[in-house]
């Protein structure tokens, strides 16, 4: 259920409102290795497989051929400090199948270019020379605090 509160009707126009939906997708990592054309979501537990399909084509403009849903039940566990039984939720994947000629890629978020880099250890040497200069101009003040200088 959503935790969004949608204004009241009112009598007038125009009617300001806004309908957000309450749908969300997360593009997840599938465990066995699959094919291709297969990309893993998690989404929200009302979304039905149309909605999955429409949602896709409508707003990012992927072309889908067939959605398949499967509800993995939240684990069990006992809480650490209470000692009571409480259970996670339940999530739901859908598993989107895309045309034959098109593949999907898992983006690597983590890879680093070699300009980054080089620009990263220009501004650590930097750093470095500046925090040596405070160093060296407050080196014969050790009694007053460092915020005290100009």
């Amino acid at each position: 259920m959503s935790t969004r509160w949608y204004p009241i009707y009112q009598r007038g126009n125009p009617q300001l409102r806004v309908f957000l939906p309450n749908f969300w997708m997360k593009l997840v990592h599938p465990t066995p290795k699959q094919q291709p054309n297969i990309v893993h979501f998690q989404c929200s537990m009302e979304m039905t497989k149309h909605d999955i399909k429409n949602y896709l084509t409508k707003i990012y403009n992927v072309p889908v051929v067939d959605v398949r849903t499967k509800i993995a039940l939240g684990r069990f566990r006992k809480d650490p400090g209470k000692g009571y039984i409480v259970k996670d939720d339940d999530i739901k994947y859908a598993m989107v199948t895309m045309p034959k000629n098109m593949t999907f890629e898992f983006p690597n978020l983590f890879e680093k270019d070699q300009d980054d880099k080089a620009e990263n250890e220009k501004s650590l040497a930097e750093a470095k020379k500046t925090y040596r200069a405070y160093i060296d101009r407050n080196k014969d003040r050790k009694d007053v605090p460092s915020w005290f200088s100009i």
